[in-house]
This record gives C-alpha cells, sequence and structure tokens, in this order.
C-alpha cells in the first residue's frame, strides 16, 4: 500500500516494511513493562521482554532489514534499559548487528537508551515520510509515521464482538499498533483520536494470525 506516495508492507505482526528502504519499523516495544511495575508493588509476570524480543526476531528474520526504527517507548520508563537482564541485552545486541538501529525518543523513555548500541532521533525522515512517536493531529502530520496511541479496532462478526490491535492509516498518515505483548489499546473511534484522521475517513487493519484484516472506519465499532 502507498502512505502519502510512499510503498509500505503491513505485517501481521504489527511491523512495518519499507521495501526501498530495507527498513523495518516497530512502535511501542514497552521493554521491562513488568518490571516497572514491580517497582511500584504490582507484580506481573516477567517474561514481556522475554516474549517482546523473541517476536521482533521473527520479524527480523522474516525481512532481514538493513534499518530497524524502533518508533518510541521502546522501554517502559527512562531506567528501564539499565534494568536490562545480561541475557535480553545479549539478545537486542545480536539483532542490532550488521544493521544500522535507531532509538526514537518517546514519552516514556525520552533519553538514550544506556549501555545499548544505535542511535538515538526524535523524529526520522525517509521516503519524504516522517517518522515519530507521537502523531501530530491536524495538517502538520500529513505524510507521517507514528505510533504512541495503540490503536485497536473493534468489530462484530457472527453476533460476536472482537477486538484487534491494528494499523490505522488515512493514506496521508499512518499509526502502527504496539508492538510489545504487554500493551493495551486504545479504540481508533476514541475521543483521543480527534485530529488525527477526519471522522469515518480511514481504513484499520486488524491484526490476525498470518493475516490482516482491513475494514473502513464506517464498520468499527465504539467500546
Amino acid at each position: 500500500m502507498s502512505i502519502a506516495g510512499a510503498l509500505v508492507g503491513l505485517h501481521d505482526s504489527g511491523a512495518l516494511w519499507l521495501p526501498d528502504e530495507h527498513t523495518l519499523v516497530v512502535a511501542d516495544l514497552h521493554l521491562e513493562k513488568s518490571s516497572s511495575f514491580a517497582r511500584r508493588g504490582l507484580m506481573l509476570p516477567p517474561y514481556d521482554t522475554a516474549a517482546t524480543l523473541e517476536k521482533l526476531k521473527l520479524a527480523i528474520d522474516a525481512f532481514d532489514p538493513h534499518r530497524v526504527i524502533a518508533l518510541g517507548d521502546s522501554f517502559h520508563d527512562r531506567h528501564g534499559s539499565d534494568r536490562l537482564p545480561a541475557a535480553y541485552r545479549a539478545m537486542l545486541t545480536t539483532l542490532q548487528l550488521g544493521r544500522e538501529w535507531i532509538w526514537v525518543t518517546g514519552n516514556h523513555d525520552p533519553i538514550a537508551p544506556l549501555k545499548l548500541c544505535g542511535e538515538t532521533a526524535d523524529e526520522v525522515r525517509l521516503s519524504g515520510l516522517t517518522f515519530r512517536h507521537e502523531p501530530k493531529p491536524g495538517p502538520e502530520g500529513f505524510a507521517e509515521v507514528a505510533g504512541h496511541l495503540h490503536p485497536a479496532g473493534r468489530i462484530r462478526r457472527y453476533g460476536r464482538s472482537i477486538r484487534r490491535p491494528c494499523f490505522a492509516t488515512d493514506g496521508e498518515r499512518l499509526v502502527l499498533p504496539a508492538f510489545g505483548v504487554l500493551t493495551g489499546g486504545l479504540n481508533v473511534l476514541d475521543e483521543a483520536w480527534a485530529g488525527i484522521f477526519i471522522e469515518k475517513r480511514f481504513s484499520a487493519f486488524l491484526l490476525g494470525d498470518g493475516r490482516l484484516y482491513p475494514f473502513t472506519a464506517s464498520k468499527l465499532l465504539a467500546d
């Protein structure tokens, strides 16, 4: 498909592929989220980082990108990279070998990851698109790819309501689903999306098992 004239591919993992740039883009990994919650006394199963990195490895193995862009909130807090266990740090370093890696800053991780390879940027421009963490409402956000909002879509099929993470796009901008396994989703019809897309004039590509399910906004349900 095309975003503001640039050819892109949507993957059912939630990753974005730019074939002309040999670039893989993911958003909102939220690594070390469970350890962040544990510091506040909220105990969650401590396997989210391992599962997210394994999911990322599968996407990288599938595309063998020259470049990876992580669109912000790669870590759940600014100290997350410092808490990264040695085994997970080694796994991430292995994924980075032989390719350019760009950490885009997010609201959860506004500073460069500690003790990790790769460069840090607030925004990246490729193929006429601006890659940033948080989408900008209105015309300023045209020709952008962003994350932050964790888009999710709800549909009704055969008497059942189904809610799934999704890509959301109007052809001029694209918002990626959260890639991390321990992340929630915000319904694309929620008021928080006001100004990102013209009402009902966008499409959602819901993530499924091995494929994507495209729906126009008019087919979606509010929570």
